[in-house]
């Protein structure tokens, strides 16, 4: 069996880590779709595409498991996203979320939907972690040590804290978005 999740990564931590593993216990395959592959530069996704595949494929290829790493764009067509990634991804027979909206999603195109496991889910947010970095709090210990590698190899603290001085709307703290 094939299962499909779909995640933004920004940047891939340990709770990720913690749900490839798992599902890789109850799946035979996991296709690991890097949502939103368009979107970089922001404080929300702070990373390209290319870096993110190369961050999550690094942290993948240090786990036993069968795994498929595919960027998905968004479009802005909802009843048409199902088919997007279809069209993007090997066949899959289950898919995995927590978010509502692409649980209805996938439901009304007869798919099996399940829930995942979010471990300790107060530290292991991307929204955590970027806050942490622009806050220069540690935040290494919450990542898999090839993502602090990636992140500083491409120079993504700078970056973000770049982001962070030119990209925040009036009355919003755009770190916890």
């Amino acid at each position: 069996m094939r299962g499909l999740v779909i995640g933004r990564f920004q940047p891939f931590h340990l709770g990720h880590r913690y749900l490839i593993t798992h599902l890789d216990e109850e799946i035979d395959e996991v296709i690991v779709g890097i949502g939103s592959a368009g979107q970089s530069h922001s404080l929300k996704n702070p990373f390209t595409s290319g870096e993110r595949v190369h961050i999550v494929q690094d942290s993948l290829d240090q786990l036993d498991a069968k795994t498929y790493l595919i960027p998905i764009a968004d479009i802005d067509r909802d009843a048409m996203w199902v088919r997007h990634i279809e069209i993007l991804c090997p066949a899959f027979d289950v898919v995995y979320s927590n978010n509502p909206f692409v649980e209805c999603l996938f439901e009304e195109a007869d798919y099996e939907v399940r829930g995942t496991p979010l471990h300790n889910r107060e530290e292991y947010r991307g929204s955590e972690i970027r806050r942490r970095i622009l806050d220069d709090e540690e935040w290494e210990h919450l990542v898999p040590d090839v993502v602090v590698e990636a992140i500083e190899e491409i120079d993504g603290v700078a970056r973000l804290q770049k982001i962070d001085a030119t990209d925040e709307p009036a009355g919003e703290d755009p770190r916890t978005r």
